[in-house]
């Protein structure tokens, strides 16, 4: 199973498919400091499928021994695609539940970087797991296409809860869940970690 699983530097080719998109001209972050994860994850059938992820260096091992023990225990996750391939656009991926990291961006309503714009931030079936928040007096829910999913208490596949195998390994490797973070908004898809990143 190992040889599935593969961390590399950021190389021109992986470079080509990415400049421009998720990695802009005004990303600060050097690529040196990025890494490019292949790993292989199951969908809800139980396929076997490739997928492929970019994230900072510091947590590319984690992201490592994290997919291999969902994929060992048939965690189901639908996609993991290079954003680049939604032309960097977030919400895209998210309406097509696809589990991303790396994408230079800012947080949504402020001009603070995202932790995924440092490839410190993953997020897990989207689509299923929304980003929820009230902005202006009106709740925004993200992608816009996930408003089924808001109640918590619903039963639907690619839900992750506290209790769920994927949120009990990234937290042992470190990750807080968005979950569980704030109390003015939620983020049940997002997985991060920010000690370390000047914001």
């Amino acid at each position: 199973m190992n040889e599935a699983f593969g961390i590399t530097e950021i190389d021109e080719a992986t470079f080509a498919r990415i400049d421009g998109k998720s990695y802009k001209k005004n990303c600060p972050i050097p690529l040196s400091e990025l890494r490019y994860l292949s790993v292989l994850h199951k969908d809800l059938s139980g396929a076997t499928l490739t997928g492929e992820l970019i994230c900072n260096v510091r947590i590319a091992e984690p992201l490592t021994e994290i997919f291999k023990a969902l994929y060992a225990e048939n965690y189901p996750i639908e996609k993991i695609r290079l954003i680049d391939e939604y032309d960097a656009d977030d919400e895209l991926s998210m309406r097509d539940n696809n589990s991303s990291c790396f994408n230079f961006r800012y947080v949504s309503y402020t001009n603070r970087i995202s932790l995924h714009g440092y490839g410190m931030a993953v997020d897990i079936n989207p689509l299923y797991n929304p980003y929820i928040k009230e902005v202006n007096g009106q709740k925004v829910i993200a992608p816009d296409n996930s408003a089924a999913y808001e109640d918590r208490a619903g039963n639907y596949p690619y839900k992750i809860t506290a209790d769920d195998l994927c949120c009990r390994l990234f937290k042992a490797h470190g990750f807080l869940w968005g979950g569980d973070c704030w109390d003015d908004e939620k983020d049940y898809q997002h997985f991060f970690i920010e000690e370390g990143i000047a914001r």
